[in-house]
């Protein structure tokens, strides 16, 4: 695999866009869609997908992805986190900075970038630190990583909040002038101190120090104020808490540039999940409470939560298979996202395919500022694009996933609809359930 995979003609028969009327073909020649309709030809050469009646979607976009490249590469890769990417409809990424070394300069990042291309499986873009090494007491040079060949356009401490409200009021509005965006993780640390769970009945009955909601929403309402003065875009990474909503949907009334993320596991899982003390339900923000997953659904629906994000977290086992208090937080994302999604949203009417469609490619890939991903399934538009068979049906296993690592929490679950083809521009990168070669 690599940055030279050569562009090639496609012909995609008997799709529904959006998974809306009667089965047409797509024609894509040099990366772009150049028709649409019924009984059309193949270019000769081209390859073709029957899709038997599947829907098109435009590829999935993940503004918060770890590939723990470089210095976790145990854990995993970014040829191996590319390729769950693609066997998950996604079309392009963000990789989070909390690398070894930290992506705080121009070299990672550009690292970063260009090990993506050489993959090529998946637009691959750096996130940028806020501060030097996640430290939180010097701002990165986010002018030079934005001046850089990876052109970084979006910057994280995620991992760790930028507690500082110096720091983080300077980055919003040196972020504002690269036009930029400003993610934050927000947890007072404070608050959070020796934190193992939600804080509530369930951490009680168990024996978990309390992780209360509380550090989440005081940040955020910090934040959301910080960037009305500076003009600047603020990114909530992972929101969880019913409390948190109301702070963005009022912030967002008035005017302040803010938008959200969900994961999947929050919108699926509870803290009920923690009953059995496996680590693999230990994630950062917690797991929290039904009323919290049934409001972060409500909100995804609404648009006070913009996007889902997979925040795929991948482990070595000796990071996982250990007591509660030592494990690391993180779950895998990239391969379960659709289903999970479709199975806490769209099973239950709260988002229909032009939903999916919002929420996992077209807002990501506006708040990331990639101008052709996202885009219209429509002639002249670039074919980044993903196939998906609604009624198929799945069992996870953690073994079966192409990620180095195997901490999914749906071990076992069967889950609703598959991925049948990604293409990013113009040329299949996964198929049938495997990646192309």
């Amino acid at each position: 695999m690599n940055e030279q995979r050569s562009t090639t003609d496609l012909l995609i028969t008997n799709v529904r866009p959006y998974g809306e009327g009667e089965p047409v073909d797509v024609v894509v020649r040099d990366g772009v869609i150049t028709e649409i309709g019924a009984g059309l030809t193949a270019p000769e050469g081209a390859e073709s997908i029957d899709a038997e009646g599947a829907i098109l979607l435009p590829g999935f976009v993940d503004l918060h992805t770890h590939l723990r490249e470089p210095g976790g590469e145990e854990s995993e890769t970014i040829e191996t986190g590319s390729a769950a990417a693609a066997l998950g409809g996604f079309t392009a990424l963000f990789a989070m900075p909390n690398t070894d070394p930290v992506a705080d300069t121009a070299v990672v990042v550009e690292h970063v970038r260009r090990r993506g291309d050489e993959v090529g499986l998946v637009d691959v873009h750096p996130v940028g630190a806020v501060t030097v090494g996640l430290g939180g007491t010097k701002m990165a040079e986010l002018g030079t990583m934005a001046r850089s060949r990876a052109r970084v356009r979006m910057f994280s401490d995620d991992g760790r909040c930028v507690n500082d409200p110096l720091i983080m009021r300077r980055a919003l509005e040196y972020a504002s002038s690269l036009d930029a965006v400003i993610a934050q993780h927000a947890e007072d640390h404070r608050l959070t101190e020796g934190a193992q769970a939600h804080e509530g009945v369930v951490a009680s009955r168990l024996g978990l120090a309390g992780w209360p909601a509380t550090a989440e929403e005081t940040i955020v309402a910090r934040d959301c104020a910080l960037a009305r003065e500076a003009g600047a875009a603020l990114h909530i990474c992972h929101v969880s808490s019913v409390h948190t909503l109301e702070v963005i949907r009022a912030a967002k009334a008035a005017g302040v540039r803010v938008t959200a993320e969900v994961t999947p596991h929050h919108l699926l899982l509870t803290d009920a999940a923690l009953t059995s003390y496996d680590p693999v339900n230990k994630v950062n923000p917690p797991l929290r409470t039904g009323v919290d997953t049934a409001a972060m659904r409500a909100a995804l629906a609404e648009g006070v939560i913009d996007v889902v994000a997979t925040d795929h977290a991948p482990h070595a086992s000796q990071y996982k298979d250990t007591e509660w208090a030592a494990a690391k937080p993180g779950m895998l994302g990239l391969q379960t996202a659709l289903s999970v999604l479709v199975l806490a949203c769209v099973e239950s009417g709260q988002l229909d395919w032009r939903g999916v469609a919002r929420v996992l490619s077209e807002r990501p890939a506006e708040i990331g500022g990639l101008p052709d991903h996202g885009r219209p399934i429509a002639v002249g538009e670039p074919a980044n694009l993903t196939i998906v068979d609604p009624e198929g049906a799945w069992t996870v296993r953690g073994a079966n996933l192409v990620s180095k690592a195997s901490n999914t929490p749906y071990e076992g679950m069967r889950l609703p609809a598959t991925v049948v083809a990604t293409v990013l521009r113009g040329t299949v990168t996964a198929r049938d359930g495997k990646v192309a070669s």
